[in-house]
């Protein structure tokens, strides 16, 4: 295997489009980041604007190109990865979209998820799809926007709208609308997809009032997504890796082994636990998925998922102002001998996993005259501790232990948080030398497809521990922390 070739991984995130240049060890050679506007039209909604994922993906990914040739290098392959359950539905003439993205985030269908729920529908949605019903996903956003955009259903019926995630979006833009398509782990958080079928499910569509029309093919993680036109990226480059980011994720820690979990700390918060080629059927309210597809082989999860995590911080320093960058969130926190009672519940957007509560919405508990940054600050930083526990806790419940945490995203680079994290959950928790491992992990799956990577074997075998974090704190400390959250976890629950 040689270095000479670089794949070029498209990260379409939720707060921002990166490009990354990795070698073929998996070492990052190159990135280019774009932020975009996060849009809110009303309390619980968030949107952005397909136009400007476009537009700052497009031009990371024509700055990343412009260097490899100034190097004199040659990009083999692109994968994509990407926010999942963030719905996009265009015009297939125009290729214009004919609502702004709505995003994972957005709550506005939680009372048509309600009344589903009430109707009886959860326990086939379950067994079809393996997600509950949840604003979260895809399927509801694609029913608001048939039901609020002027003509749109008319539109649809008439074979006219295609529905995309985020990727799927880029590969029709990329491709000039040649492709449209998606992969395994995308299609399997739209509530359309039934998991162990490996299909387009006719009774959720039926449910939703969806036309088929409307979806992509659904292929294997590595695959030929097509090729970009030369005049969108300047060469024609192929497309030949796509997955969700927290499957993206679990791919770029070689989590590839039943029992192995992954949590990826970003804007939200994401545990997957490799179960095999068996989907687990949680009892308390965690998500079986399809973890990757690939030579038509399917590997499920189970996945925890906490709306915020990273967000909260962000908060801190863009909502209240109370910090200039996250990278004092770890001295501030360590400034304090213990939390001093205070505890935040970053309910921003409902709680997800295993609570699923839409209506909750976030509260600061325990504050005193003497309650100043610092104690918010570590408040912030504990309840991503906090709500890990809670997931690490279910997936105990559903039988399922591990022996170890891999971690990434751009919080972990925090150690003061990875140590509270490893003393709460209780379990070692490991921080690998490339924390990228989302946009890694899209690399390595367009490198597969390639040929520039044997088997999911040789992916692992480039898997490296940077830093072991083992739980030191003593039980009777623990408990009394947990104790403090649950009861604050309690106040904020709508029910």
């Amino acid at each position: 295997m040689t270095d000479k070739p670089l794949i070029l991984s498209i990260d379409q995130g939720t707060t921002s489009s990166r490009a990354i240049l990795f070698k073929t060890n998996g070492q990052p050679v190159f990135t280019a980041q774009r932020e975009f506007r996060q849009i809110f039209p009303a309390s619980g909604w968030v949107e952005h604007d397909p136009e400007e994922i476009w537009s700052t993906t497009l031009s990371v990914c024509r700055e990343a190109i412009t260097w490899s040739q100034k190097e004199a290098l040659t990009i083999a392959a692109i994968g994509i990865t990407n926010q999942r359950e963030t719905t996009v539905v265009w015009d297939r003439e125009s290729g214009k979209a004919i609502y702004n993205a709505i995003v994972w985030q957005d709550r506005r269908t939680a009372d048509y998820c309600a009344e589903m729920k009430q109707a009886g529908k959860e326990e086939q949605v379950q067994s079809s799809t393996g997600l509950l019903l949840d604003p979260y996903f895809s399927g509801t956003k694609i029913r608001w926007i048939l039901d609020h955009v002027e003509g749109a259903a008319d539109l649809a019926s008439q074979g006219r709208l295609a529905f995309g995630t985020t990727d799927c979006f880029l590969i029709w833009r990329l491709t000039q609308g040649k492709v449209h398509a998606t992969d395994a782990t995308n299609a399997s958080r739209t509530l359309l997809f039934n998991i162990h079928q490996q299909r387009w499910d006719p009774d959720m569509l039926a449910l939703l009032r969806i036309p088929e029309s409307m979806l992509p093919e659904v292929k294997d993680c590595a695959a030929d997504y097509g090729t970009t036109h030369a005049d969108v990226t300047g060469i024609a480059i192929p497309i030949a890796g796509v997955a969700g980011d927290q499957q993206a994720a679990t791919i770029g820690q070689a989590c590839f082994k039943p029992g192995m979990v992954k949590s990826t700390y970003g804007t939200g918060c994401f545990a997957v636990l490799n179960t095999g080629s068996k989907a687990v059927t949680s009892n308390h309210k965690l998500l079986t998925t399809v973890a990757y597809r690939i030579g038509g082989e399917v590997s499920y999860a189970l996945e925890g998922s906490i709306f915020v995590a990273g967000a909260a911080v962000q908060w801190l320093r863009d909502g209240i102002g109370i910090i200039a960058t996250a990278q004092e969130t770890g001295p501030l926190a360590a400034g304090l001998a213990d939390n001093r009672g205070v505890y935040l519940v970053p309910a921003f957007t409902g709680l997800g996993a295993p609570y699923w509560d839409p209506h909750a919405r976030g509260a600061v508990f325990g504050l005193t005259r003497d309650t100043g940054v610092a104690e918010l600050v570590r408040a912030t930083l504990e309840s991503v501790a906090y709500q890990t526990r809670d997931l690490v806790r279910a997936m105990a419940a559903d039988g399922v232990g591990m022996d170890f945490l891999r971690v990434d995203g751009g919080m972990v680079t925090n150690d003061w948080l990875l140590q509270f994290l490893s003393d709460i959950i209780d379990i070692p928790v490991e921080r690998p030398e490339i924390i990228e491992t989302t946009a890694l992990g899209a690399a390595y799956l367009a490198g597969l497809q390639q040929g520039i990577f044997s088997s999911l074997e040789d992916i692992a075998s480039h898997w490296r521990r940077e830093t072991l974090f083992k739980p030191s704190m003593n039980t009777g400390l623990r408990q009394q922390l947990l104790a403090g959250w649950d009861k604050s976890i309690s106040h904020v629950m709508s029910g």
